[in-house]
């Protein structure tokens, strides 16, 4: 599926580079993980061109305001729904309650199809387009699926969603609506993915898995412009994040990064420490983060009532423990019961009805608090994936 795409426009796209071994590949050709390594693919940008923060408020309020450090080439492949631009929210009542001086959050449920996977899958898609794919495929915890699912059917391209049979009726029947073939697998995304790789095995569609095309990553890394931009170009001094797969803590890091490369973030600007937030039930980067196993090749985990956190052995599990190690953060897990409570707590405390991810977050900051993790005065900032209506069958009768 080796397919060349037009000379550019605005994009600063210059190459992909193998996240182990540092290879370099074109980005003028389709490419999944690097050949090398069979790892992914980290796409890099000419950065020592001028660009000026001005021109952003003249820009329309989604995630591409910050073309210019996007990998799409045509503005016409393009496709989106809106997506990008959600809003920071101070939570005054918990903030006070605990006794914290700034308790921010991000609500990335306000994006099209409810969640932050949006982002990924409107890019993931647009550069599907622009190398002329047919089709895509990919296994999902549920609302990746939905998102490619719609990003398809407005790009009018086959859409083939594979997902673990006990996901939520919303999920299921929201992929319906797309017009997207819907396989059940009894199972973890995991499963998932060895029945997507059997579905394709002519590879005529392309595998929009997690880290396993380069784009995806691309499209996540934009809340990191967000944040840094939304809070007039400094940066929280902790972000909490649910990691399954674990794309958008790597590309919040990513974005970091490059806005430092640019000069948008003063070289003082001290770059925050990253927690990584897993479910009790399936927290592989946990136990390897603290030693307990040598890394996730072989942890098997357990369904969670966070969906999108039963990701048992992601492939980009070295890229997270880095952005942790870097950040000089930590990883910490969530029982099945706190998330409840920390639903709870949201909607009665806020009016913020979050996904069991986002409230395995708060009750990871109040942990953290307790333990000295956390300090009072920190400026800390929640990064709520999506939005609890869709994960109403899981949590049903528990409020």
């Amino acid at each position: 599926m080796k397919t060349e795409q037009k000379t550019t426009s605005t994009s600063l796209l210059h190459s992909l580079t193998c996240s182990v071994c540092k290879q370099s590949y074109p980005a003028s050709e389709l490419q999944t993980l690097s050949a090398c390594c069979q790892m992914p693919l980290l796409a890099s940008y000419t950065l020592d061109e001028p660009l000026s923060k001005a021109a952003l408020c003249h820009r329309e309020a989604t995630m591409w305001r910050y073309h210019e450090l996007l990998p799409v080439i045509q503005k016409e492949n393009i496709v989106s729904l809106g997506e990008g631009f959600t809003p920071i929210l101070q939570l005054h009542t918990l903030a006070g309650r605990y006794g914290f001086r700034e308790l921010l959050l991000k609500d990335e449920g306000q994006n099209p199809t409810g969640s932050f996977k949006a982002r990924g899958l409107s890019m993931a898609v647009s550069k599907a387009k622009e190398f002329g794919v047919k089709g895509c495929i990919i296994p999902t915890a549920g609302n990746a699926g939905v998102a490619m699912a719609a990003y398809c059917a407005r790009a009018g391209m086959k859409a083939v969603v594979v997902m673990p049979r006990h996901t939520p009726k919303a999920f299921r029947e929201e992929c319906y609506w797309y017009g997207a073939e819907v396989h059940l697998v009894d199972g973890l995304i995991n499963d998932c993915a060895a029945k997507a790789k059997a579905l394709n095995a002519d590879e005529a569609l392309l595998d929009v898995s997690t880290l396993k095309e380069p784009y995806r990553l691309e499209g996540k890394k934009t809340m990191g412009y967000e944040i840094a931009e939304q809070l007039s170009w400094q940066l929280p001094d902790v972000i909490l994040y649910p990691a399954g797969g674990g794309t958008g803590l790597i590309g919040i890091w990513k974005a970091f990064h490059e806005l430092k490369s640019i000069g948008w973030l003063a070289p003082d600007v001290q770059l925050p420490r990253m927690v990584a937030v897993q479910a009790t039930n399936c927290m592989p980067l946990v136990e390897t983060f603290f030693g307990r196993q040598q890394n996730a090749q072989q942890y098997i985990g357990q369904s969670t009532i966070a969906n999108g956190l039963a990701v048992p052995r992601p492939i980009g599990e070295q890229l997270m423990l880095q952005v942790l190690f870097e950040s000089g953060g930590t990883a910490v897990s969530v029982s099945e019961e706190e998330m409840v409570r920390g639903m709870q707590e949201l909607s009665r405390s806020e009016g913020l009805f979050v996904a069991p991810e986002g409230a395995a977050l708060w009750m990871a900051c109040r942990n953290l608090l307790d333990s000295g993790l956390i300090q009072p005065e920190e400026q800390v900032l929640l990064l709520n994936t999506g939005s609890g209506q869709k994960y109403m069958e899981n949590v049903e009768g528990k409020y």
